[in-house]
């Protein structure tokens, strides 16, 4: 699952830490191999016109397609450069989102007043998760799948509870 608990490492009374990511099916170091991949494909109906003039017209297409492959993976990957972090200890809870753009987005709550709501239905996605506390709610792990939200939804429910 692409999200970790672990135990804050900077302070002594907290309980515990939660970082979420969005998955990944393409790891930037496979990036080149289906680059590389994807060009010898495509190149092989080039083969059929080598050392004709026709060759020279389809060349720049075979580029632009390449350059929009290589474009698009990298426009995804930008996007999915998305932290979340929730840190929890006795008193406080505190959910930090790294955004791709390199903005952050802070929330703060009293722990003891801190819900965790599930929206099967009506969300922006399937089984859609929030934390209500303080004046405001927050949604977390918006980019996970349905399942993995609904694991989460138990696994925050129950890390809640036992504080």
């Amino acid at each position: 699952m692409p999200y970790e608990w672990s135990p804050k490492p900077d302070a002594e009374d907290s309980q515990w830490q939660l970082s979420l990511w969005p998955y990944r099916s393409l790891l930037r170091k496979d990036f080149v191999i289906f680059i590389g991949a994807t060009a010898a494909l495509v190149s092989l109906p080039l083969l059929s016109v080598l050392g004709q003039p026709v060759l020279w017209g389809l060349l720049p297409f075979f580029l632009m397609m390449l350059a929009g492959v290589w474009f698009a993976l990298h426009v995804s990957y930008r996007r999915g450069e998305v932290l979340e972090e929730l840190t929890v200890d006795r008193t406080h809870a505190a959910l930090v989102r790294h955004n791709p753009k390199g903005d952050r987005q802070e929330w703060h709550a009293n722990r003891y007043w801190v819900t965790v709501h599930l929206h099967p239905k009506g969300g922006p996605v399937e089984n859609y998760i929030t934390l209500r506390g303080g004046d405001r709610e927050v949604e977390i792990g918006a980019f996970l799948d349905a399942a993995e939200r609904v694991t989460l939804y138990n696994e925050l429910k129950g890390a809640f509870r036992q504080g």
